[in-house]
């Protein structure tokens, strides 16, 4: 019994050498949308502080991998390329630098818990995944925000902004960098958007 016991313990001992010759560990990622140039303004469009709450984001674009989808109705994630950081804290950072780049606002800040903003920002990353049917792979990025007047409570603006970009070749630092691409031009659609508006009136 005591031969048996050992010879199963270097068994299992050799098995664990073994597997672990083919661990795989992840590799992580981190978003980088730099903002789009501003325009030149000697004032800004929209006098007072706007106040940005964090971005949300669809549940299955917290659990950290990175999505891919094989069909419209089907969400795949990669096992080893995961997000070092939430996508929606990038969003949210970015969307902060493009609207002080833009100089729309007067002031431009994340939330803090205090009540001295003129405006509120909410949005939301709608989409952020790499697509694999209907043609060349790409990625899809969809960004939705809202502007609030924090006196009234009258919703100011709205806007939505869905961007794809093809991915150049097929690897996943191609993916997030084309990732990086259609957040930076998604962000400045809306920020665009929102200038016309206030312009239009």
């Amino acid at each position: 019994m005591k031969f048996l016991a050992t010879m199963c313990l270097c068994l299992a001992a050799l098995g664990m050498t073994s597997c672990s010759r083919g661990v795989m560990f992840p590799h992580y990622y981190t978003l980088d949308v730099p903002p789009a140039p501003g325009r030149m303004a000697c004032a800004p469009r929209i006098p007072g502080t706007v106040v940005i709450y964090r971005f949300q984001t669809p549940s299955y674009l917290r659990q950290g991998r990175i999505v891919y989808r094989e069909s419209p109705e089907e969400i795949g994630f990669y096992d080893y390329h995961r997000w070092a950081a939430d996508p929606a804290d990038a969003v949210t950072r970015a969307m902060i630098d493009a609207l002080r780049s833009s100089e729309l606002f007067s002031f431009v800040k994340p939330y803090d818990g205090h009540n001295q903003e003129d405006y509120l920002m909410v949005g939301r990353l709608e989409r952020l995944e790499e697509i694999d049917y209907g043609g060349r792979v790409r990625v899809e990025a969809k960004i939705s925000a809202e502007l609030v007047n924090a006196r009234t409570g009258a919703t100011e603006w709205t806007g939505n902004a869905p961007e794809t970009v093809a991915i150049e070749s097929r690897n996943l630092n191609s993916v997030v960098s084309a990732m990086d691409l259609a957040l930076q031009k998604s962000i400045a659609a809306l920020v665009a958007n929102m200038d016309q508006r206030f312009i239009a009136n």
